[in-house]
């Protein structure tokens, strides 16, 4: 079974383009225009073993806003269509990721059901090229777009740190959730 898809999705505001290979082996080729943010995914896909190609196009000559929240869009439909059927997954997982002064807990459910919950707060608007207040909106529409859930708590004094850390235990997290463990579906109602 392969667990691999690509989308693309062009609007007005952004160009981008997504692959994505659920059992690979943490390659990756990230282009976002956002260097910040290009470093946040190359670690996501390092620690979730997940192959990654990601070029995106967009109006960050006004702010990276529009180009962060379609990536987090597009990569979620890509995760949610390599899944397929969902059969054998663990569904249900979490990882605990420090770095240095912060800690990251993440907590997933690959149930069909959209939530996301982020407790991050930051010192600065912006980490490098990236502005802070998005990255709990990427995880939103990550979750809007693949079906599921994500709970996020992040505590630390470095904002650089508690975004790594966060990426990283996210990578984690979906790795172990996708994780195949029988032939069934985990889910009482037959469907996730």
């Amino acid at each position: 079974m392969s667990r691999m898809a690509e989308i693309e999705r062009k609007t007005s505001e952004t160009d981008i383009k997504i692959r994505i290979n659920l059992d690979g082996d943490g390659n990756y080729n990230v282009d976002t225009g956002v260097n910040f943010f290009n470093h946040m995914l190359e670690s996501f896909s390092k620690h979730s073993f997940f192959d990654l190609d990601i070029k995106a196009v967009g109006d960050i000559d006004i702010d990276d806003h529009h180009t962060i929240e379609d990536v987090g869009m597009v990569l979620g439909e890509a995760f949610l269509k390599a899944l397929g059927d969902k059969k054998g997954i663990k569904r249900m997982a979490h990882s605990i990721v420090p770095m240095d002064d912060s800690l990251s807990t993440v907590a997933i459910d690959i149930g069909g059901r959209s939530y996301s919950l982020v407790d991050i707060s930051f010192n600065n608007y912006k980490i490098g090229d990236m502005t802070s207040e998005i990255i709990s909106h990427f995880f939103e529409s990550f979750a809007a777009a693949a079906k599921i859930n994500i709970n996020v708590k992040v505590t630390g004094a470095n904002d650089h740190h508690k975004v790594e850390s966060l990426f990283k235990s996210f990578g984690r997290a979906l790795k172990e959730g996708t994780r195949i463990e029988h032939d069934k579906i985990p889910s009482t109602k037959g469907v996730i």
